[in-house]
């Protein structure tokens, strides 16, 4: 009697123990939270501590909202990225909506014209940009030429040409994350709502457009995080006047050495994040963010339900008075087109950069001009035959092969425990392989720099390695998890039954099967590495230059064709990639 009620908790204690799917997670959670929770919460813990005693103090924050320079700067972020999610949100819906209502196998080919703006280098596309809003620029140009301007605009260094470069660079972020949602709702919905009465508008504006809500707020909530971290547009495209926080941040460090301050700006930053995210929560659950039907929480205040229904009512009879209106002036064949023609422009708006690259690297002026005068491979000579450049490709290639694989190996094994366990931790385990996604990369680069300098891994190929892993492992972990939520489970139970243990139903069965998931997430997470920055600006210590440092470097010194070069190299490789990530795709 007693041993048995001895030995009963001792099984107990056995099972609850047990090897089970969770612990697949354990090497991405370990790898997380040395590499991204402990280095940002040291970096918040800075902001909290006097340089001088190591007491604890608020006064670093005290000073950002009592000098009025840094409280500007703080209040000109969150402008700009407001104002970018606003745009890139009423931009991106419809084109993203176009997208939704085609076929499947036409779809995925347009996705492309989105996918390839989206993962092109940040670099490159604020290049373009300066070549087409300057003062001799494409635009001005063709005003000057045209007789339609008398004098060249200022399209550059102002807030203008911030906002077109953050647009330009959010808008397929927020359209590849409005579509998945769009493309879950049934069509058949407005079509009944069309037998009850509606308007085609009244169908939209109340049934349609509620349904989406989700993915766009996803969209905004991704956006917004994105560009209160952005320093690459402000610098290149603005001036003094538009300085963003991430831009004081890298002073303070690199220059200053005010490590407590960076913090206090850091922190700063990542509030304004975890506040967007809080909101989402409440609004919709985070669980929508990963494709997943939303938790149902915008539907439990009546109040602010009623309010929102209203609204949509008064903006569903505006848009059915614009429709007849448009009907009777265009005619119903041009306005039945007016989406498409939209789409096209919008498209072209995305690939814009990249046709004014491309016969700017064959140029053979010694200056940036566009047409060029003639045509030549001066500047691919000078790429190739320079042992800096040729150098920094390399090193590049290198760590995003390295990042890939070690992203999509963790990665692939937190997708798979999560895709096989019921634990009540998912969801917290699914959010922390998400964050490194949602917290700005300068507050993860910054507090990176600190302990790789304590680590003595600054200026080393295995430190960008860790650092790009770091940014390179959400993407590559929803794309093996959007593989696993179709998988059927029970052919891994036929292979049981034959005889294979857990281990060879995995080589044998689970990642045969997977391969497309697999590939897309190697693809992927190679692409953020190979295309990353902000790490690159702090860890490799102005030794170990990869391609994007070497890149910003130049473009701060001086603007020089080779540098369109280099554009064109690196714009090759990621439509490659991307290319044979659709290819993979189809064939599956």
């Amino acid at each position: 009697m007693t041993a048995a009620a001895v030995s009963t908790p001792r099984s107990v204690r056995s099972n609850r123990f047990r090897f089970g799917p969770l612990w697949l997670a354990a090497p991405g959670l370990a790898f997380l939270l040395i590499f991204f929770l402990v280095p940002v919460a040291r970096l918040m813990g800075l902001s909290l501590e006097d340089a001088d005693t190591g007491a604890m103090t608020a006064s670093h924050y005290a000073r950002i909202f009592e000098t009025d320079v840094y409280f500007r700067v703080l209040l000109i972020t969150f402008r700009i990225a407001g104002l970018t999610t606003l745009f890139s949100l009423l931009l991106g819906y419809p084109l993203a909506y176009w997208l939704s209502r085609l076929p499947d196998r036409t779809r995925g080919t347009m996705i492309l014209l989105v996918m390839v703006p989206f993962w092109t280098s940040y670099l490159v596309k604020s290049f373009a940009w300066v070549i087409v809003l300057g003062r001799t620029g494409i635009i001005n140009q063709i005003g000057l030429g045209s007789g339609v301007l008398g004098q060249p605009l200022e399209l550059l260094h102002n807030e203008l040409g911030v906002m077109i470069g953050m647009v330009h660079a959010m808008v397929p972020l927020a359209i590849l994350t409005m579509l998945p949602v769009m493309t879950g709702i049934d069509r058949r919905l407005t079509q009944a709502s069309a037998t009850l009465g509606a308007t085609p508008a009244k169908g939209f504006w109340l049934v349609y457009f509620p349904l989406s809500l989700p993915g766009a707020a996803a969209a905004g909530l991704l956006t917004f995080i994105s560009s209160l971290g952005f320093f690459i547009v402000p610098a290149l495209l603005g001036g003094r006047q538009q300085t963003m926080l991430a831009q004081l941040i890298i002073v303070q460090v690199q220059e200053i050495l005010n490590w407590a301050f960076a913090g206090a700006l850091a922190a700063m930053m990542l509030l304004a994040a975890l506040v967007t995210c809080w909101v989402y929560d409440r609004v919709f659950g985070l669980s929508s963010l990963s494709g997943e039907p939303s938790d149902g929480k915008a539907g439990k205040t009546g109040f602010l339900r009623a309010l929102g229904l209203a609204i949509l009512d008064r903006v569903a009879s505006i848009s059915s008075a614009i429709a007849s209106g448009s009907h009777r002036l265009l005619g119903a064949a041009v306005s039945s087109r007016m989406l498409g023609i939209y789409s096209v422009l919008l498209f072209a708006f995305l690939m814009l950069p990249t046709l004014v690259v491309l016969p700017i690297a064959f140029t053979s002026s010694q200056f940036l001009e566009f047409p060029p005068p003639g045509y030549g491979l001066e500047w691919f000579r000078t790429y190739f035959t320079s042992d800096l450049w040729v150098a920094a490709t390399i090193r590049s290639f290198g760590v995003a092969f390295a990042t890939a694989i070690v992203a999509t190996v963790i990665g692939g094994f937190a997708a798979l425990a999560l895709a096989r366990s019921r634990s009540r931790w998912r969801g917290i385990i699914f959010a922390f392989f998400l964050a490194p996604m949602i917290v700005p990369r300068i507050v993860i680069a910054v507090g990176l720099f600190y302990l790789f300098a304590q680590m003595g891994l600054v200026a080393t190929d295995l430190g960008l390695v860790i650092g790009h892993t770091v940014l390179a492992l959400p993407f590559a972990f929803v794309a093996i998890a959007a593989v696993l939520k179709s998988y059927d489970w029970r052919l891994d139970q036929a292979a049981a039954t034959l005889g294979a243990n857990r281990v060879q139903a995995l080589r044998f069965v689970t990642v045969p099967l997977i391969k497309s998931g697999l590939t897309a997430a190697f693809l992927f997470a190679f692409i953020t590495s190979f295309d990353e920055l902000t790490v690159a600006i702090f860890v490799s210590g102005g030794v170990k230059t990869t391609l994007p440092k070497q890149m910003w470097d130049d473009m701060i010194l001086q603007l020089n064709p080779t540098l369109a070069a280099v554009s064109v190299v690196v714009f090759i490789v990621v439509t490659t990639l991307l290319l044979a990530a659709e290819k993979l795709r189809r064939s599956t």
